[in-house]
């Protein structure tokens, strides 16, 4: 439902003093627009008697021309409410509110060309999006963006979970400070140093008097990342665009608009991530049958390379030239995963356990001298590897129920992707592949762009595209952080754009709080496929001579947790299957718990320390539960008032065992079951970096 409320003729706007309010749909937030004596666009957002941003200025500003950053005038307001309800495809909950006032405010360049920047709010009741649009005009066709002026002002010195503002990746670990002392000139950069104060979205903040607010963007479309560059004495933050080999930020054409800046605010930290906001500002799908798109659990041929049992690579010869390559006389190594043996092997696992398909790593030749080189012509994405059979592993797969999930690492060479990207595709569906995770790792050719600049902006987007036409579903890693686009493209499952799992592995870990941090950053923008499900924690015994020392820094019960608190519908069982095989009971968990929900309710969280969520499954009553904890043990008293009246419920309770943490007692868990209902309250006790999982099933259910 959509309603006018309010259009202004351009006569009664004249004073650039002038003033637009506009509240929440339930009054919780209220928003300022006006224009500064300099005629520059400014902006105000309060929670009720608090301030979340004092007055910020907004601009965008224009190679060759005056820009839209000062001098402007308003020359029509126009106001609206919408309310309306949309199921998606697929996600947390089956309905999604889309409840909010609107203020559309057009303002005009001086001088005689008169172009017109139209900046348009959304208020919700939990939070607000805004963006620049330029309508089309005779005076402003094509243009280049150089920058914004957007500010995000805050009134204190909040704490903050930042990490970098580096272009090319998202693979950090959060560190937690006051606004005032962000700074990353210590921490070792992935790919590019970053500015010190300069950090990217999703940030989280919390003010002293428990207001929380996070800042992000939605629908990210033909346009870069915006980083935020901190000011450490004024607290305020300015919109800092990813630039384009040339330097510039964007490259547009009128009819045209940016991204939605995104605000989420509210006073406790679970209304934060029920937020739907960010998904609401994006568009629906106009994908009409959808019914190809499926949620699911997988394995795969990806965790024994990472813990050093098998290699992606066929041979260890060096310097291999694609085209020029006799692959099938090249000395094999003896320890490739990628194998069809191997392969096979993962495929009986997961038919007897009733997972839906298998992930292979390291199938296609390339492998040799793919990364670091700055090489364009790498992966050809048809070719296999001498002891990898398509042909054969398609009709085994087959004959098991078991769809393979085909893998595009493009070792961040983007146009040889585009050139073989459609050969690719009809590759994958001649052999009954239906889903791809693709890879960036490595600096990006064309030589100079950036992972989050336009053009490869551009490229994530259009490859969803292609995918969706060709009913091929994409996990992306490496890849730009999501921003809601999974409502658009539904066959876009997943992407990493974080610090995944596999960093325990091969680095100094991740800190026992990441996971706690994560849902509040980067699973704001949408599905993280974080890789959870490692059983055997210490990684020594995969390979003693090169993983001494190193192990996840979890428990095995908090393994089973993240199936539930890291929200994704596509989740790996990452372990290897004899690890799995050690742990039956435990790995019971893991074939039960869904991917697709009716419902969740976020009952406990404060990032960076804890996170409590049940989920319903769609299309069930039952319901699963994951709690975690950073290094600080925990009792969570969990209510199950969320349990429908009259029903009696069988809980199955995946616990830390005694003494269990996760540098000391990793492995140690304990199951125990009991009959509950909406009137019972459950006491988990989590142990250090541990958590508790609970499988909750209708007691007399068919």
């Amino acid at each position: 439902m959509t309603r006018a409320l309010l259009t202004l003729a351009a006569a009664l706007l004249a004073l650039p003093t002038l003033a637009q309010r506009l509240h929440s749909p339930s009054h919780k937030l209220a928003l300022q627009f006006g224009l500064s004596p300099a005629g520059e666009p400014t902006y105000q957002l309060s929670y009720g008697a608090r301030a979340v941003l004092r007055p910020s200025r907004l601009g965008v500003a224009v190679q060759g021309q005056a820009g839209f950053v000062q001098g402007l005038t308003v020359v029509r307001v126009d106001s609206t409410e919408h309310d309306d309800t949309w199921a998606p495809v697929w996600g947390e909950v089956k309905q999604v509110r889309n409840h909010y006032k609107e203020l559309l405010v057009t303002l005009q360049q001086p001088g005689a060309e008169q172009r017109q920047v139209q900046v348009r709010f959304r208020l919700f009741d939990d939070g607000l999006g805004f963006r620049y649009e330029w309508p089309r005009q005779p005076n402003l066709q094509y243009f280049t963006v150089t920058g914004e002026q957007t500010e995000f002002n805050l009134p204190a010195d909040h704490k903050a979970f930042w990490i970098p503002g580096d272009y090319d990746s998202n693979e950090y670990a959060y560190t937690t400070s006051r606004l005032s002392q962000v700074n990353s000139a210590n921490i070792t950069p992935i790919q590019e140093k970053s500015a010190p104060q300069r950090v990217q979205t999703p940030l989280m903040l919390k003010s002293a008097d428990g207001l929380y607010v996070n800042i992000h963007e939605a629908a990210l479309v033909n346009y870069p990342a915006m980083m935020l560059s901190v000011n450490p004495q004024s607290f305020g933050l300015a919109a800092q665009l990813v630039p384009a080999a040339t330097g510039a930020a964007a490259y547009l054409q009128a009819p045209e608009h940016t991204p939605w800046r995104t605000v989420v605010v509210a006073d406790n930290a679970p209304a934060i991530l029920a937020s739907k906001l960010i998904l609401n500002l994006n568009e629906p799908s106009n994908i009409q049958d959808q019914g190809w798109i499926k949620p699911q659990k997988f394995v795969g041929v990806w965790w024994e390379m990472h813990v050093n049992r098998s290699s992606w690579n066929y041979s260890d010869a060096s310097n291999l030239k694609l085209a020029d390559t006799d692959w099938q006389a090249l000395k094999p190594n003896g320890h490739h995963g990628a194998n069809t043996a191997n392969v096979k092997r993962y495929i009986d696992f997961a038919a007897k356990n009733g997972l839906q398909s298998v992930l292979v790593e390291g199938w296609n030749v390339g492998w040799e001298d793919w990364a670091g080189n700055w090489k364009e012509e790498v992966f050809d994405f048809v070719t296999s590897y001498p002891d990898f059979s398509v042909a054969e592993l398609q009709q085994y797969a087959a004959s098991k129920g078991i769809k393979l999930i085909m893998h595009h690492e493009t070792s961040g060479s983007v146009t040889n992707y585009e050139r073989r990207q459609d050969r690719a595709l009809d590759f994958m569906k001649a052999h009954g592949y239906d889903a791809v995770k693709t890879g960036y790792v490595g600096r990006i050719i064309p030589r100079g762009e950036h992972h989050d600049g336009q053009w490869m902006v551009n490229h994530y987007n259009r490859t969803a595209q292609n995918m969706a036409q060709r009913q091929i579903m994409v996990d992306m890693h490496e890849s730009v952080r999501p921003t809601g686009l999974h409502r658009t493209y539904p066959n876009w499952l997943a992407n990493e754009a974080a610090r995944g799992n596999e960093f325990n592995a091969w680095s100094e870990g991740n800190p026992p709080e990441h996971e706690t941090i994560l849902p509040f950053t980067r699973l704001m923008g949408g599905p993280m496929d974080y890789t959870p499900g490692i059983f055997r924690i210490k990684l020594e015994s995969w390979n003693p001579e090169r993983n001494k020392g190193r192990q996840v820094h979890t428990t095995l019960a908090k393994q089973l947790a993240l199936y539930v608190t890291m929200y994704s519908p596509l989740q790996m069982a990452a372990d290897l299957p004899e690890a799995y095989e050690q742990h039956p009971d435990a790995f019971q968990f893991i074939k039960d718990v869904a991917v697709d929900w009716d419902d969740t309710r976020i009952l406990q969280a404060e990032p960076g320390e804890y996170v409590t969520i049940a989920r319903q499954t769609k299309g069930s009553r039952d319901w699963y539960l994951g709690a975690i904890t950073d290094e600080q043990a925990r009792q969570q008293t969990v209510k199950l008032d969320f349990l429908p009246a009259g029903q009696k419920y069988q809980a199955t309770i995946y616990a830390d065992g005694k003494g269990a943490s996760w540098d000391k007692n990793p492995e140690a868990y304990q199951i125990r079951r009991q009959t509950v209902d909406r009137n019972t309250t459950l006491k988990l006790q989590l142990a250090p970096g541990g958590g508790a999982a609970v499988s909750l099933k209708p007691v007399g259910a068919k």
